[in-house]
């Protein structure tokens, strides 16, 4: 008997049999399923996940001719960049006809300033002539009384002060009405300038409408104007994606929303970088119903034959802005997306209105830039140097 073999170290090792090897692959993954079913998950996953991102679209305020166009689909332009230029001709017109308007109208103004003080002259003169009259007939009263004159001279006295004093009252209501149209005003204060000034300023706004400039920052897309094209106002021209402010609406099923709070962290990953670029985010809301309930033709499930469909519900999921830039995404593209669910403290429904959700644009700010100057400086060349207030002698 070879007693060496039998008390050498390798033959005390058991030997891993084919049969024992699935067995042990068997138990672990029996082990595995065990664990996965009863022990709740705190992951909820989906791949029905899409980039969602502002469409702004740009249009026209005013109608016209296209003679421009400045941008084309995948260009970047900032905010204010010129896209469009539309026939400016009209506009011209109708900018120095206003001019024109506020001209005419300032130097209308100076002359009721000027008759209100050219009436108050007359009245003055009517003034005159009453005391004048009342003083003659005062006389002829006392003459009388000695026989010095006839009654009649006392009469025709009687007489011309009357007519003085209707010929002050008539001229008095010429100052009343004259009053009226300048009372309390000032040159430039005055309605027929304000109107005038506020027709200057639309025309001129026309004029500068005549440039359509993008609201955003963003990449062009689905332009869909030519040159020579006669557009109306409204009409879509183009649109612009700010691609740095984008989010994913993750469509979860109905099952997987008992534990989605507000603020719970996601990882994503895009099908453009596959899954060794990870995007990190939170939940910022859910939305208000099902996508069914918001489609175009929502489902009608009131009928006999009645099918359940498991329904989702969008998510919204905020993504890290540093990520977004690094790699950048598209509108529309596939995400596949995963909700740590661990934290099940927050809300389910939003207490009110995120600040990364509120968004603005000066770009129309401006469009009154300069008017002012332009009205002022029409009216300065004709207003005189003689212009005062109403009630000024």
């Amino acid at each position: 008997m070879n007693t060496d073999k039998q008390n050498s170290p390798d033959a005390a090792k058991p030997k891993w049999t084919a049969e024992k090897v699935l067995m042990v692959v068997a138990g672990a993954g029996l082990i595995s399923a065990l664990v996965w079913v009863f022990l709740p998950s705190t992951t909820v996953t989906t791949e029905d996940a899409y980039v969602e991102g502002n469409i702004v679209q740009v249009t026209a305020q005013i109608g016209g001719t296209v003679t421009k166009i400045s941008a084309d689909n995948t260009d970047h332009v900032q905010a204010g960049h010129g896209l469009v230029e539309l026939s400016n001709v009209d506009q011209s017109v109708g900018f120095e006809r206003a001019k024109a308007r506020l001209a005419k109208a300032t130097r209308e103004v100076r002359i009721q300033y000027a008759q209100v003080r050219q009436i108050q002259a007359e009245v003055d003169v009517r003034a005159s002539d009453v005391t004048k009259a009342r003083a003659d007939l005062n006389r002829r009263l006392r003459l009388a009384s000695t026989g010095a004159v006839s009654r009649e001279e006392v009469s025709h006295a009687q007489d011309a002060l009357n007519s003085a004093l209707a010929g002050l009252t008539a001229v008095n209501e010429q100052l009343a009405q004259r009053k009226a149209m300048v009372e309390g005003t000032e040159l430039r204060t005055h309605p027929d300038i304000l109107t005038a000034a506020s027709d200057l300023k639309d025309a001129y706004i026309a004029l500068r409408r005549t440039t359509i400039a993008a609201p955003i920052d963003g990449t062009v897309t689905k332009r869909n104007v030519q040159v020579g094209q006669r557009i109306n106002p409204g009409s879509s021209l183009m649109s612009v994606v700010p691609l740095n402010r984008v989010w994913v609406n993750a469509n979860f099923k109905e099952s997987q929303l008992q534990n989605l709070r507000i603020g719970q962290p996601v990882t994503l990953t895009a099908d453009l970088y596959g899954r060794n670029v990870e995007y990190k985010g939170h939940i910022e809301g859910l939305d208000a119903g099902t996508g069914s309930a918001f489609a175009l033709l929502p489902a009608q499930n009131a009928t006999g034959n009645w099918i359940k469909v498991t329904q989702r519900v969008p998510v919204r999921i905020a993504l890290d802005q540093s990520e977004i830039k690094k790699h950048p995404l598209r509108v529309g593209l596939s995400m596949r997306v995963s909700v740590d669910t661990h934290d099940r403290t927050g809300l389910v429904i939003s207490p009110g209105v995120s600040p990364d959700n509120t968004y603005s644009t000066d770009v129309f700010s401006g469009e009154l830039k300069d008017a002012a100057e332009i009205v002022e400086s029409v009216i300065r060349a004709n207003e005189g140097s003689g212009a005062k207030p109403a009630g000024e002698r």
